[in-house]
């Protein structure tokens, strides 16, 4: 068979890692294929879902939010799975290309079956597929730099968050057309291809990337050690607080959606669709991600050092004013003044400002804070956030559900709320950062003409450049 090499740890250079192009390529295809999938998800479930039997079958708006912030909330429930799977057994690399198969298959199970059986089980699937390789993916990024190029990273995790909002922006204008034209088959079918396109592009960049070895028993050894346990407990309470910033985030693709079906979609010369307005949220990422690097932390850093955490504090405080933008529009709604969707476009503005002192911020300075085996574990308690923040969401709607119908929250107060729930969150977290202490950490660089001959050593050294295989793997 023919054999064929891996890189396994970082080569020295001053030079962006060729493998990023592959990353950053595969990031927008799939992330197109999950947020076009979710940006039609609440209109499917209250609109379009049918009974075994073909009848239409669907939810109320207060179930359909029940339902996509418990999706939600699995989707990132399981990147600790994918994380394990990476840091023990497989490598980020196999992990990342095996699961991206199950989220295929998921994919084709929405655009195959419109009844609930398949709802569930696509959306199982997609939450294992997309869930399990999320840290794997972030981690990965990281991995491609040593103490040589780390300048880079900075710039790099923000290009990776940008590509995951050019795709986002894409499916999100597209999918609703689909859905509106089409219907679901359709819709959910073409995310499923850009999914397995993204597979693809990934797989082929194989030769490309440094595939780190998964930690084995040296990943339990760090995991419980002074160093690991200290990690972890000086980040999870961080991650608490940042829970609270994705229990709002995330109704963008729930509570804002059924918001704008209720207001003046007249913008630009179209009657936007109601899921269409969330495409904001991506446009405006791709151009903040520049703002904010080149003019206002800048800016900021005159007046007083901006370090990592009280970026995310000064987010926690933005967000907070969307929820409160969003909150004065309800109550237009409820007064019968037909507010113009520009309204929720400065919510989506202030949200975003948000999202990128707080998203992206706690994305690079996860892996940095991580021991070396432990990166993808670290992003997957990361993740966890996202999911302990959904699942929020989820457990209020539940609660504020009257029996026969209604909410025990309605109009505007519904807003507050979550207004009032973030602020909280906001001056805890400051306390907590206050009293924050660590340092980075990267993966070491290969010495010169390291090689291994044997995968089997691999689990052994953190050190190694190269592995050999066949082309079957």
């Amino acid at each position: 068979m023919p054999r064929f090499r891996y890189l396994t740890a970082p080569v020295p250079s001053d030079r962006l890692p060729s493998g990023i192009p592959y990353i950053v390529g595969n990031e927008a295809a799939e992330r197109f294929s999950f947020y076009g999938m979710r940006a039609i998800l609440v209109v499917f479930m209250t609109q379009y879902l049918l009974a075994p039997g073909g009848q239409l079958d669907t939810m109320s708006e207060v179930a359909a939010i029940t339902w996509y912030h418990r999706f939600v909330s699995a989707v990132y429930f399981f990147p600790i799975a994918g994380a394990l799977l990476a840091d023990v057994l497989w490598g980020k690399y196999r992990t990342i290309l095996l699961l991206s198969m199950v989220y295929c298959l998921g994919h084709l199970s929405l655009a195959l079956d419109e009844t609930r059986l398949g709802l569930t089980v696509g959306l199982v699937l997609i939450a294992i597929g997309a869930g399990g390789i999320k840290p794997c993916v972030s981690a990965h990024v990281g991995d491609q730099f040593g103490a040589s190029n780390q300048s880079m990273l900075e710039k790099v995790f923000g290009w990776f968050y940008f590509s995951i909002n050019l795709g986002s922006f894409g499916s999100t204008l597209l999918t609703p057309v689909l859905l509106d034209r089409y219907g679901p088959s359709v819709a959910f079918g073409v995310p499923g291809g850009l999914m397995f396109l993204a597979t693809v592009v990934f797989w082929l960049g194989r030769y490309r990337f440094v595939h780190i070895p998964a930690g084995g028993l040296g990943f339990i050894e760090e995991s419980l050690s002074g160093r690991g346990l200290g990690a972890v407990a000086r980040l999870v309470p961080i991650y608490f607080f940042v829970a609270v910033f994705w229990s709002l985030y995330d109704q963008t693709g729930s509570a804002w959606v059924l918001q704008a079906r209720n207001m003046d979609r007249h913008f630009l010369g179209f009657e936007w669709l109601q899921s269409q307005v969330q495409a904001a949220n991506p446009v405006m990422i791709m151009a903040f991600i520049p703002l904010f690097s080149y003019v206002v932390y800048p800016g900021i850093n005159k007046v007083f050092s901006l370090t990592p955490l009280r970026k995310i504090g000064l987010g926690f405080f933005v967000t907070a004013g969307s929820f409160a933008v969003s909150a004065v529009i309800e109550h237009w709604i409820a007064a019968e003044q037909q507010p113009s969707i520009v309204w929720q476009l400065l919510a989506y503005a202030v949200l975003t400002a948000g999202e990128v002192m707080v998203s992206i911020t706690c994305l690079e300075f996860s892996y940095t804070q991580a021991p070396k085996k432990m990166k993808s574990l670290i992003m997957g308690l990361y993740l966890l956030s996202v999911s302990l923040g959904n699942q929020i969401t989820a457990l209020v709607n539940q609660l504020i559900e009257k029996p026969g119908g209604g909410s025990r929250l309605p109009g505007s107060s519904y807003y507050w709320f979550f207004t009032g729930l973030m602020l909280f969150a906001a001056v805890g977290f400051v306390l907590v950062a206050m009293k924050y202490r660590g340092q980075a950490c990267l993966q070491d660089e290969a010495l010169p003409g390291e090689v291994l001959s044997s995968p089997g050593a691999i689990a052994d050294s953190g050190r190694a450049t190269e592995q050999y295989g066949t082309d079957a793997d």
